[in-house]
Order: structure tokens, then C-alpha cells, then sequence
């Protein structure tokens, strides 16, 4: 049986990053959202968590990294086609993101980087569906 997952992502301002990412097409699940953190839907089996740095913390005994200096985690996402890929790494430009390398095209897959306005990292990409990983 499939699992849910839920990443979760401390971000400094709640709203600033629902108006980010709602820009680039993400829903919010308003029943797991409110002034401390946003349920962002990927899809019927994933989920993202935006929380408040703050209430972050209370999860974690640890101290949460400095996205600026550090890197925690990088998110893959996997879009429809090439044109997706670049479609929201524009979007992502016009709304404050960056953009962290330069497009990566391996053939079967194709892929971008970007930093999000609270510093983390994801990478979009498009994986041809039709490749077949050769066995060694």
C-alpha cells in the first residue's frame, strides 16, 4: 500500500511562502494550515510542510540549520515534460526564487535547481518515461 509524506520545511514567513508557492500552482490544504504553518499539496499522496521557524523548533531538539549557509535536504519533484520543468523555474525567477546551477540535461532526464525564498533547495525534472536504466 502507497504511503503518505510530509515533508516539513521551516520557513520564516507562512504567508510569504503560500504566495511562493502558490505561484508556481501548489494548493494548500486549509484543515493542516494556519498562522504557524501550511499544508502545501503535491499531489493525493504528498504533502509539504511549511512551518514557522519557530514552531518548527518545537519538534526538534536539534538547532535548525541556516539555509544560507547550509544545505539540509535537496526536494526533487518530478513535472510532465521539459516545457514544465522550465515553465516553473520562470515562474520561480519572477517570484523572488534563484536559481542554484545551470540546467542539467542527461538525455533521459532533464532537471533544474533553485533556492526557494527561505533558502531550501529543489530541483524540478523530467525523467523520460520510456528510459530504462541499464543493469550493470
Amino acid at each position: 500500500m502507497p504511503r503518505m509524506i510530509f515533508p516539513n520545511l521551516p520557513v520564516q514567513d507562512v504567508e510569504r511562502a503560500k504566495q511562493f508557492f502558490g505561484a508556481l500552482g501548489f494548493s494548500f490544504n486549509a484543515q493542516f494550515t494556519d498562522h504557524n504553518a501550511a499544508c502545501m499539496v503535491v499531489n493525493d499522496l504528498a504533502s509539504v510542510m511549511l512551518l514557522k521557524r519557530e514552531f518548527y523548533s518545537t519538534f526538534t531538539k536539534k538547532q535548525i540549520i541556516d539555509n544560507a549557509t547550509h544545505s539540509g535536504c535537496m526536494i526533487a519533484i518530478e513535472l510532465g515534460d521539459r516545457e514544465a520543468v522550465d515553465a516553473m523555474m520562470a515562474t520561480v525567477l519572477a517570484n523572488g526564487g534563484s536559481e542554484v546551477n545551470p540546467p542539467q540535461d542527461h538525455g533521459f532526464m532533464y532537471q533544474r535547481s533553485f533556492y526557494d525564498l527561505d533558502g531550501n533547495h529543489w530541483e524540478p525534472f523530467f525523467m523520460d518515461p520510456t528510459y530504462v536504466h541499464p543493469t550493470s
